[in-house]
């Protein structure tokens, strides 16, 4: 079942930082996000949103790539490319799955001024590893879709109790 996790950060960096962490754990297998993004207010406010996986990119790539293959057989490769490319990056864009943007803008304009979030839509971790690895970043929870036992268990565990 995918879960919901938001944690809070002091600062952007630190986000920042959690997020090339959950890469790494990624890469070895102790995490499994579906979605993932970073949310900072800056010292006047604004709110900034920052997706780990761009959907309306991957797109244009594949659109570009699809537009080229049919341009070639028209004869026009390359205005074959820019109409798939438009076609994919607005499919994609449509496209957009896991973590629901409005969402994420509503709770990071919660957040105080030069304060970050990472949000995380986990499939599957090692919850023991997981926790381990983010204790030195002092995050603080946030938003959740746990249930209130393994809300309290993460809240613990993140702060070493």
């Amino acid at each position: 079942m995918t879960e919901l996790v938001v944690l809070g950060f002091s600062d952007r960096e630190k986000a920042e930082e959690v997020m090339r962490l959950g890469a790494d754990l990624s890469r070895q297998e102790l995490l499994d996000l579906e979605d993932a993004a970073l949310a900072w207010r800056t010292p006047d406010g604004k709110v900034h949103v920052q997706q780990a996986h761009s959907t309306t990119g991957a797109g244009a790539v594949t659109g570009a790539v699809w537009g080229t293959l049919f341009g070639m057989l028209f004869l026009m490769p390359v205005f074959g490319a820019a109409v798939g490319a438009a076609a994919g990056a607005a499919a994609g864009r449509l496209r957009d799955v896991g973590i629901d943007d409005a969402f994420i803008k509503e709770v990071a304009a919660t957040l105080e001024p030069d304060r970050a979030a990472v949000f995380a839509l986990v499939r599957k971790s090692t919850p023991d590893r997981v926790r381990e690895a983010l204790r030195p970043f002092a995050p603080t929870v946030i938003r959740t879709s746990l249930t209130k036992e393994r809300e309290e268990e993460l809240v613990a565990a993140l702060h070493g109790v």
